[in-house]
């Protein structure tokens, strides 16, 4: 593995968090013309529900974005260019069950017929790997995870 691989895994969290920005005001535009659109009926009732569905859609929408908005300024922050002795954020880390880069919550990626699963610095397991170096182990929903390698 090689710092290449890091900088494409970096640029393919980059494209999800630019996708998930993108759906969010997408789905904060379309309910906002929703509710532009809506003309009140001599249904009162059901009228006032659609509007509030929609604000509601905006709700969530919003706040989705916020999240990928900081999820956007984490990557920004993140240097792969150093060659660590332990795990950080931005390490990719090799195990015996599997391959993670410590970046944003971002499912498998798949690279080069390899798959990598990117997640966050706060998640669970990689709360568990942060500052572990290679050859420690720690144990997460009953396996052991070994760390063979550390970019």
């Amino acid at each position: 593995m090689s710092f290449s691989i890091k900088q494409e895994l970096l640029r393919l969290c980059h494209h999800f968090i630019e996708a998930r920005i993108s759906n969010c005001e997408s789905a904060m535009e379309a309910a906002n013309t929703a509710i532009n659109e809506d003309t009140k009926s001599s249904a009162g009732d059901k009228y006032e529900t659609s509007r509030e569905m929609m604000t509601q859609e905006i709700k969530n929408n919003s706040a989705q974005l916020a999240e990928a908005i900081k999820q956007k300024q984490l990557l920004s922050q993140i240097s792969i260019d150093k060659k660590l002795d332990t795990v950080q954020v931005g390490s990719l880390v090799e195990t015996n069950h599997g391959q993670f880069f410590i970046a944003i919550s971002a499912g498998s990626l798949k690279l080069n017929n390899e798959t990598y699963l990117a997640i966050s610095p706060s998640s669970p397991l990689a709360r568990l790997l942060i500052d572990k170096k290679m050859g420690d182990s720690v144990a997460f929903n009953a396996k052991k995870y070994s760390i063979e390698t550390i970019f």
